[in-house]
């Protein structure tokens, strides 16, 4: 998709413009005292922001007006639905293990990799050998000095890391070492000391008084849990809705940092360029979502001190680096979906960047990083598929990577014109073929969740729009994508309440005597086109529509290019996310899949983070799908929990998530307070048993009680504190999340063919020695599973159905397995 071009007048002026904004808010910003001494140092929770508007964070439905009408169940069904759940609580619980952090440390690297994280002799010298990739390390000395190159043939020992002191090791004989440089040289023995030349070989030795690399701190003790099979049942929260990789979106100047760098926190955790001039007054988007005036500024300072960011409302520096999502982790955390995401008139508006504004480039982009990070993450652990992040491409994969305590993570996308299938006055600027061939592409980088759009109509959906002025920059925006407005007219009178889109302005209702403000949604969208945005083409190309009085719904609806999407995507078994589409689009989306199973294809549907409207979460998980409401403050989100156990459906497994939304522009869970009810004490136990203490990173000490969800480490806090928001239902609330991964991964596994659990779902049981032949011994679970369907049960190395038999319409069958997992025998009961 090539975005459509403006004028060059427009982008003469928006970049004129542009520039002005940012030269006259660093020279009136200019300090005249002590620097940055008058800027803000701690989030300030009083800045104008309506944190806990239930509309936006903590809505039922992110949709907005549809928050306050759910779909309509009658008391007997959610009374029923609940106890349902209540049931499967009580069920017997998989068995978990401990599982070691590493492979344990001998005393003589069998590896380039193994020396990660170790203390070792070289040349008389003890040194951390601290990886910045798999089989490259600083030489880290006791001094807090690096190991570098100087001069011809000189080395030295640096203040900080640089290409200079970043060694690539080569095993040359058992324990024994090189070390080179990017530029040839190699490290040698000169004197009593080290120069550079040919390379020399170096023998290994573990030793004792070295000091540690500075990096974020964990902070959990107790090993990562998992389980006693590969195939077992799993246990772990879920967040389906994460931009990992959002540093490189809208041209990569707008997130500050990345989840990683080679040389570790304090070369990753900074703050952006733009920020930093004028000693933090020049980082004008900070300041428009934080509603304060250009050149106030904030403490640009992150490592070590993080006296500002990050925080819940900062939006425009890195929360998700890979320390803090490493603690999540260890804390209980089990799968994680990394969505790609782009946004070509914003990107284009916004005039800082160094990235590629195609959606499709970026896509590339960010999961290229993703697969560096797992790289980067395995070079800390001991080499290749050693680390804890491991990116997962099937049900069946993820299962396994969860069950040696690892975290899965699905990649997954979010983009406005996903694809590059635009629509340009009503006709798709790409063919079937193109999308064809664009979408198996992005199944093998490694899609496995997928939304349809996000902001603006395209060709194979319409959107449900943002509100108040927000929804008219959106609006503006749509224009430029599509060439087009938004075709919001008043919702059919069919339609229940809250089955509906967002309220456009400028309206009828808006007239004296009509209608109701609507709160702001999309801050960042905002910010970053009020700032930057040529608003002309809302009055000198086309006027901007008045709409009706709401409610509004957008006529644009599914097209038959995204029907055909919805089918493609089912062939390649990536799992639809409804979310964002117009409720038009999104009714016929479900419709069409609804369709599709009953006629006996495989589906799988997950709405990640709220942006759905109620009527959708009931066929949601009629469908087996998936929910994962956006997480938003501790207290909303129990209240939405509360909600959705009354919407479960009886034929499948119900196990809950949340949809952090982080790096992704939402604010996040705001803190409680250290004198509210009940708050999280410190330390307090994680799932599987681990010990969660306050989180350190730097000098900077987190509280979830005083600092709220912060950063992504935060996120087994913000669990420990929904469920002493939960009060007496806190241990359901907690059993829920826990069984979130294991529902996750069985709306994945029925995505890839297998049938529901017969024991839930009376018609697919078997007669007795129909089930029995079908068991036979030898074949492995997943021939098994495709064969009879999926367990009731999945419990160590035993696996349990339903059959039937004369007289008996529900007779329990065990399925024993070998420790491979291989079928060994069959019996009743």
């Amino acid at each position: 998709m090539t975005p459509t071009p403006r004028p060059v007048r427009r982008i003469v002026t928006s970049l004129l413009a542009a520039g002005g904004l940012v030269v006259g808010a660093v020279l009136t910003a200019a300090p005249t005292g002590s620097g940055a001494a008058s800027l803000p140092t701690t989030y300030d929770a009083g800045h104008g922001h309506v944190h806990d508007d239930p509309t936006t964070k903590n809505a039922l439905s992110r949709s907005g007006e549809a928050a306050a009408h759910p779909a309509r169940t009658t008391p007997r069904q959610r009374a029923a639905s609940r106890a349902r759940v209540s049931a499967q609580r009580t069920q017997r619980e998989p068995r978990l293990t401990g599982v070691p952090l590493r492979s344990p440390r001998r005393k003589v690297p069998e590896s380039v990799y193994a020396m990660a994280g170790g203390c070792y002799r070289l040349g008389g010298q003890s040194l951390t050998f601290q990886a910045t990739g798999l089989g490259t390390y600083l030489l880290h000395a006791p001094d807090r000095t690096f190991l570098a190159a100087t001069g011809a043939d000189g080395a030295t020992w640096a203040a900080d890391p640089s290409p200079l002191a970043d060694w690539t090791a080569r095993e040359v004989g058992k324990g024994r070492f090189t070390f080179t440089l990017a530029d040839g040289r190699s490290l040698r023995r000169a004197g009593d000391g080290f120069g550079t030349g040919t390379p020399q070989a170096f023998a290994l030795r573990r030793t004792s008084g070295c000091v540690a690399f500075p990096e974020v701190e964990t902070n959990v003790r107790g090993r990562p849990f998992g389980g006693v099979t590969s195939y077992q049942e799993v246990r772990g929260w879920v967040d389906p809705h994460v931009h990992g990789q959002t540093h490189e979106f809208l041209g990569g100047r707008v997130i500050c940092s990345p989840p990683f760098h080679p040389y570790g926190a304090p070369a990753a955790l900074v703050d952006c360029p733009d920020h930093r001039v004028a000693d933090g007054r020049g980082a004008l988007l900070e300041d428009a979502l934080a509603e304060r005036a250009p050149g106030t500024g904030h403490d640009p300072v992150g490592w070590p001190t993080f006296s500002y960011w990050p925080n819940p409302h900062s939006l425009t520096h890195q929360q998700v680096y890979y320390k803090w999502l490493e603690r999540s982790w260890r804390a209980g955390l089990r799968i994680h979906t990394s969505l790609l995401t782009e946004n070509h008139v914003l990107c284009t508006v916004y005039p800082l960047k160094k990235n590629s504004c195609d959606d499709r480039d970026a896509v590339r982009l960010q999961a290229r990083r993703m697969r560096e990070m797992q790289d980067y993450v395995d070079a800390q652990h001991g080499g290749p598929g050693r680390g804890w992040y491991r990116i997962v491409t099937d049900p069946f994969e993820a299962r396994r990577v969860i069950n040696q305590g690892k975290l899965a993570v699905v990649m997954g996308m979010e983009t406005s014109v996903p694809l590059g299938c635009n629509v340009q006055l009503g006709r798709p600027t790409c063919t079937e073929e193109q999308m064809l061939a664009e979408l198996a592409e992005m199944r093998r980088l490694g899609v496995s969740q997928m939304e349809l759009t996000n902001k603006f109509d395209n060709a194979f959906t319409g959107v449900a729009g943002d509100a108040g002025t927000t929804g008219t920059l959106t609006n503006s925006a749509n224009f430029l994508s599509t060439g087009s407005f938004l075709r919001m007219q008043r919702c059919p009178a069919t339609h229940p309440p809250g089955t509906e889109d967002r309220l456009q302005s400028p309206n009828l209702g808006d007239l004296p005597g009509g209608g109701q403000s609507t709160p702001e949604q999309d801050a960042i969208f905002g910010a970053i086109w009020k700032l930057y945005g040529d608003t002309g083409i809302q009055t000198g190309v086309q006027p901007a529509p008045v709409y009706p009085a709401g409610p509004h719904c957008n006529q644009l609806g599914l097209s038959p290019l995204g029907e055909r999407l919805l089918s493609a995507m089912t062939d390649h078994r990536i799992l639809v996310d409804p979310d964002h589409m117009s409720v038009a689009g999104r009714t016929a989306a479900l419709d069409y899949l609804e369709r599709q199973q009953a006629a006996g294809r495989p589906v799988g549907v997950v709405s990640s983070h709220s942006w759905s409207t109620p009527d959708a979460y009931p066929r949601i998980y009629r469908l087996g799908g998936f929910v994962a409401p956006y997480a938003g403050d501790s207290t909303g989100f129990v209240a939405k929990w509360r909600q959705h156990l009354g919407w479960t459906d009886r034929r499948y497994y119900f196990g809950f998530g949340f949809g952090s939304d982080m790096n992704g522009f939402g604010a996040q869970g705001d803190p409680r307070g250290a004198e509210a009810p009940a708050p999280v004490t410190y330390p307090f136990r994680g799932l599987g048993g681990v010990t969660v203490d306050r989180q350190r990173s730097g000098e900077r000490v987190y509280d979830v009680n005083t600092d709220g969800v912060a950063h992504y480490g935060l996120y087994a806090d913000w669990v420990e504190d929904a469920q002493h928001v939960a009060g007496a239902d806190g241990a359901a609330l907690g059993a829920d999340l826990a069984r979130g991964a294991e529902a996750y991964l069985q709306t994945w596994e029925r995505a890839w063919g297998l049938a529901p659990d017969s024991c839930r779902n009376p018609g697919l049981r078997r007669p007795v020695r129909s089930f029995t032949r079908a068991a036979e011994p030898g074949i492995r679970a997943r021939a098994l599973m495709r064969r009879v369907g999926q367990p009731w049960q999945r419990l160590g190395r035993e696996f349990t159905y339903c059959a039937k038999a004369p007289g008996k319409q529900r007779v329990l069958m065990t399925v024993r397995l070998s420790r491979g997992g291989k079928v060994q025998t069959v019996r009743r009961g």
